[in-house]
């Protein structure tokens, strides 16, 4: 039970026209229906809210006495004044700024919800918290003095060491841990090169479809997205140099492209290198889930063929271990390490050191390397077992697309089917799902859904979820 404080009204406006104790009784109408004050909350009692306001004792009460007869309030004598425990409200209305251009809701793209199919979501049944605890609650005995001030704006130095060896092992990245910055998650990443690399009006190359909050993000800091189309050999790296040849920066991932998987071709790769070496350019390599190609071994990063300094390296610890962990990093050349310190030192907070030195102890122990390879056999069999089951339902209302990796399937819809319509009556249902068109700039395309597999336990689970996708198709 909540106890309500003055905190929870807004100031009296001692210049209205309304008396006192119709803004009190306003005031409290107003906290019990948005939600602030709730069924059961006791309130102040009136000689407390006399002296809180400074009133007349017989102001409060009449306030309290038109709560009381509209059902709002009930007073239990020597236990105070509550709010009615079992008071139906009705829901608020929502508001339009939660509400898409379609009239569909809004994506977060960071639901704190867990929901079938969700996006962004690794296997959270198959996380070994066991061994996570066990090394968290090493790490708080161990604590020192030393490890309770504020965390380095770089990062824990023992998991910048950690990340980088990872690297040249896993993805071919020569790198020092100098050269590596921990940071806070693909925005806050994105937001740090932003800042020390370039300036509002500059040109940015976005693949299209592409991660939306990329370009969002980019937007609000003044920078021009030019879209450059995705086709099976990942960006069309000459449709970019048509579009804007002197843009600054480009923006691509390239072992699975966000959102269609497709990989960046060797070709391509070697073009776009070539590209930002000539023109200055920088590029971003926003590698979220290449640990996860079920094909082959994963690619090796474009980041292992830059020999010129031009790419930056995203990473991220959240589809590997968790997105609650808010733990990414990013790799920068030799020649702007410098330049990266001088910008965090003012932009960046510091993660948390605890959360770091577990993550730490988990990859030094090797759990980490077992974790990944665990997920990687799970997803191929729940990709394939999600795959069977929503085709054995759904039949040839849908396609699904064929990929070599990633965390996620592409159902195209067949026929005349809106994917935002769906997806809004999907999430209505308690079923995740992205529009594909609402990755693309210009919110056009090809109907599509993108489901996440990741936490689909079986194929008897897949035709469940699918019977109820079939009910709203």
């Amino acid at each position: 039970m909540t106890i309500a404080t003055t905190s929870h009204i807004a100031p009296l406006d001692h210049a209205a026209a309304e008396p006192f104790y119709r803004q009190i009784y306003d005031r409290f109408r107003s906290a019990i229906g948005s939600g602030l004050l709730k069924p059961g909350d006791r309130i102040p009692s009136a000689r407390a809210l006399t002296r809180e306001l400074g009133l007349a004792r017989g102001t409060i009460e009449a306030a309290y006495s038109l709560l009381a007869a509209e059902g709002y309030i009930q007073a239990r004598g020597q236990a105070g004044t509550v709010v009615t425990p079992d008071l139906k409200l009705r829901t608020p209305v929502a508001s339009a700024r939660l509400q898409s251009h379609s009239g569909t809701p809004a994506t977060s793209f960071r639901p704190d919800s867990i929901l079938p199919f969700q996006m962004g979501l690794p296997a959270l049944d198959a996380f070994p918290r066991k061994i996570w605890a066990r090394l968290g609650a090493r790490c708080v005995r161990a604590m020192q003095p030393a490890d309770m001030v504020h965390p380095s704006v770089y990062g824990l130095q023992g998991l910048r060491t950690e990340i980088a060896a990872y690297l040249q092992v896993s993805r071919g990245i020569d790198c020092s841990p100098s050269q590596v910055f921990v940071t806070s998650g693909y925005r806050h990443t994105l937001e740090l090169i932003v800042h020390a690399l370039l300036k509002a009006g500059d040109r940015v190359w976005l693949e299209d479809p592409g991660y939306p909050p990329t370009r969002e993000l980019l937007g609000h800091m003044h920078m021009a997205a030019v879209p450059v189309p995705v086709d099976r050999e990942g960006m069309i790296v000459s449709e970019g140099l048509k579009r804007a040849p002197r843009a600054r920066a480009a923006v691509v991932t390239p072992g699975h492209q966000s959102p269609l998987c497709v990989s960046l071709s060797l070709p391509r790769r070697l073009t776009l290198l070539d590209w930002a070496t000539r023109n200055g350019a920088w590029i971003v390599e926003d590698d979220y889930d290449g640990e996860y190609r079920y094909v082959s071994r994963p690619l090796p990063a474009l980041k292992s063929l830059d020999r010129d300094g031009r790419v930056l390296y995203a990473g991220t610890f959240s589809k590997v271990l968790f997105p609650g962990i808010r733990l990414a990093y990013l790799v920068v050349p030799e020649a702007l390490v410098e330049t990266f310190e001088q910008i965090s030192q003012t932009l960046a907070a510091g993660s948390p050191q605890l959360i770091q030195a577990i993550v730490t102890a988990f990859i030094t122990e090797g759990h980490f390397a077992r974790h990944v390879q665990r997920m990687r056999k799970l997803y191929a069999e729940r990709r394939k077992a999600t795959a069977e089951g929503l085709e054995s339902v759904l039949g040839n209302r849908v396609r699904i697309d064929p990929q070599p990796g990633g965390m996620h399937l592409i159902l195209r819809l067949q026929g005349r089917k809106s994917d935002r319509q769906l997806v809004a009556r999907m999430r209505k249902e308690g079923l995740y799902a992205e529009a594909l068109t609402d990755w693309t700039m210009a919110g056009e395309g090809a109907s599509a859904l993108l489901l996440n597999f990741t936490n689909v336990d079986s194929r008897g689970s897949a035709e469940n979820l699918a019977k109820r996708i079939l009910k709203l198709l």
